[in-house]
């Protein structure tokens, strides 16, 4: 179903829009993309999604090495993209540079941290945009927005000229509406050669991700992996998290464990340290949320570390380099626009969703959010996670599996 047209300004994804041309040629001639506003264009301001930060830096004096690969590549520019507040949220709602719209559910969030870029991305105003994602700031927006998007194998591109906020777990990333677009910008960033493609061997149910998710959505998901699996012959499992990472730890325990300790010692280090400094001026969401970074107990860092290097290595053991793992990418729809007014409500969200995004991020694994299911008319995202280090392969198989999930787009 082809979307309405959609206006810059109808978009509101936008900090800035004008046009940076392509400095060289090659598989992304023609395409245009959009940046998330904390990775850095030469001559303009990065406001990493607050205005103290914006009001407090200079112009960047270059590009990050990830536009410029963009650039040199053949794609053009067309602005800078609004983020979540030091991208430091899921929803998508910034007090100061306002709401990007969802165009798939206009009176819903459209995710964060990410929010312009997937929201460019889904009204069709450039072909791709980069993200970071840390606790799924690229795979909620495109779960909820119904595009795709892609977090790679952590470190795999270059974070030079992207702002610090959470260095052992972010990653840059992609948005598109097509997986043909996806992959190419992908390859570039991942400096992909040319690898044969050997098939899937297994797709793994991850049993505790869907236990997670709102019933609709895992009815929706399994529905689309029984599809496909019948289609291409390919044999489906259900395991669950124990029989990754032992009986002692689950997915809520890697997040709360292990990946959650590590991002909110790490925020503070790097934006923490300039906030307190500065005394800089935050919106009251925000500031409530902040209390968790300025209140941790830091002295529990070292285990953190050791628990996200123990699950890293479980999970390396259980995968094999043609396996793939299915989950929901969210464990519901976008929420309406300021609903989640109590914390029960807040806390709800944010425990789902990052037990779900933990998985990737605790196993440094890229993983895929394909627009593949709809619940009462609303996108959710299918998602497909492979084996660190196997990005190329994961690009192959969701080719492979949702190819004509390109070619229709949710209503």
């Amino acid at each position: 179903m082809k979307s309405k047209a959609y206006s810059v300004k109808d978009s509101r994804a936008f900090v800035e829009a004008f046009t940076r041309t392509p400095y060289g040629s090659g598989p992304l001639d023609g395409m245009t993309f959009a940046v998330k506003d904390n990775i850095d264009l030469a001559g303009t301001r990065t406001s990493y999604g607050s205005k103290s930060w914006q009001d407090a830096h200079a112009d960047a004096v270059h590009n990050a090495l990830c536009v410029e690969q963009l650039l040199g590549a053949g794609a053009s520019c067309v602005g800078k993209t609004i983020a979540d507040e030091f991208t430091y949220s899921l929803t998508g709602e910034n007090p100061f540079f306002g709401t990007p719209l969802n165009p798939r559910a206009p009176d819903r969030v459209p995710g964060g941290s990410s929010s312009g870029s997937a929201s460019a991305v889904a009204c069709e105003i450039c072909d791709f945009a980069i993200g970071t994602d840390s606790a799924g700031s690229i795979r909620v927006p495109a779960s909820f927005c119904g595009v795709w998007g892609m977090r790679p194998t952590l470190h795999r591109i270059s974070e030079a000229g992207v702002l610090p906020f959470m260095p052992s777990v972010s990653t840059v990333g992609a948005f598109a509406n097509r997986i043909d677009v996806l992959e190419q910008v992908m390859r570039v960033l991942l400096r992909s050669r040319p690898k044969p493609f050997d098939g899937i061997r297994n797709i793994f149910l991850l049993e505790d991700a869907f236990d997670l998710a709102d019933n609709a959505v895992q009815a929706a998901v399994t529905h689309r992996i029984s599809e496909l699996s019948r289609a291409h012959k390919v044999t489906v499992s259900r395991i669950k998290a124990n029989d990754i990472f032992g009986n002692d730890y689950d997915l809520s325990a890697a997040n709360e464990r292990a990946l959650r300790i590590l991002q909110t010692a790490e925020f503070a280090s790097s934006v923490g340290n300039w906030i307190d400094t500065v005394g800089a001026e935050v919106s009251p969401g925000f500031a409530l949320a902040y209390q968790n970074v300025q209140h941790q107990d830091r002295t529990a860092v070292n285990e953190a570390l050791d628990l996200c290097e123990y699950l890293f290595s479980r999970i390396l053991d259980f995968m094999g380099p043609n396996d793939l793992i299915c989950t929901p990418t969210t464990p519901l729809p976008a929420p309406l626009k300021a609903s989640m007014t109590s914390a029960t409500q807040f806390q709800n969200f944010y425990d789902r969703t990052m037990a779900l995004t933990s998985f990737a991020g605790v196993g440094r694994l890229p993983e895929i959010s394909i627009p593949a299911a709809t619940v009462d008319g609303l996108p959710v995202g299918v998602s497909l996670i492979a084996r660190h280090y196997e990005d190329e392969f994961l690009l192959d198989a969701a080719k492979l599996l949702f190819a004509h999930d390109s070619e229709r787009r949710p209503d």
